[in-house]
């Protein structure tokens, strides 16, 4: 059984005073969730977060991480910095990473195996553009981004990586893939994993939805059987909203 995994994607919102005020609003509201739970936030406020966590079961990522261990790569964080200052997953590839500072799948693959070497979880996004989807290249793309992505990793780093699957035309915009269409390509994603890495591998990696998830949308999406969890944006900035998505059971 995978346990689902519900991280929230804060972007570029919440200082750290704002960061702290958050989590410890949300705290009480899932402290009996039966899903991981995950809050990304801005660099500035992992000290914060960390602070604020304590005692609870929430874990902390981070938003992006770099290639290299150090040197001279002004503005950019490490694993072993993430690391050391609490971080235990980090999201890598999101699609506005892409789209407006130049990330390629090359160097998602980069930051990836640096994630993983570093000893944070990755949070692998993937996903098209709608009209790649309208052009049919859906299952195409996202075989090929996923494949690219863990290039390098064993099969045992494989099954603990996470991947989110976020169509981009649905991200931000309030447009959602069907349940039908989010499971449908979840299950193209875990196969391109089960035909490179075995059906061990496929079984154990969680692959999330991230495509505007929210409480009105997350039980239909969380019913289908290849959707692990979600990578949530807007709905992670408010507790009632986030805890309601990290409470889909209930």
């Amino acid at each position: 059984m995978r346990v689902p995994v519900i991280a929230g994607n804060w972007k570029m919102n919440k200082g750290p005073k704002e960061a702290a005020a958050l989590i410890n609003e949300l705290k009480p509201l899932v402290k009996d969730a039966e899903a991981t739970v995950v809050v990304c936030v801005p660099a500035v406020d992992l000290h914060a977060a960390k602070q604020a966590l304590r005692g609870s079961k929430i874990k902390l990522g981070a938003q992006n991480v770099h290639y290299k261990e150090s040197g001279a790569y002004t503005g950019e964080l490490s694993a072993g910095m993430l690391r050391e200052a609490g971080a235990e997953y980090v999201i890598i590839g999101h699609s506005e990473r892409r789209q407006y500072f130049g990330e390629t799948d090359e160097t998602v693959n980069l930051r990836v195996k640096a994630a993983v070497q570093g000893g944070l979880i990755p949070i692998i996004c993937v996903g098209e553009k709608r009209e790649q989807r309208e052009a049919g290249y859906t299952d195409t793309l996202v075989t090929y981004q996923t494949l690219i992505a863990l290039t390098g990793l064993t099969g045992d780093e494989v099954s603990k990586t996470i991947i989110a699957y976020e169509p981009v035309w649905a991200i931000g915009t309030g447009l959602t893939a069907t349940d039908e269409q989010a499971n449908e390509t979840i299950a193209v994603i875990r196969e391109a994993i089960r035909a490179k890495y075995g059906k061990r591998v496929s079984n154990k990696v969680r692959i999330q939805y991230g495509g505007s998830m929210n409480p009105k949308n997350v039980k239909g999406l969380m019913a289908q059987p290849e959707i692990d969890g979600g990578l949530i944006g807007v709905a992670s900035l408010k507790a009632a909203d986030f805890s309601q998505v990290v409470n889909y059971s209930k």
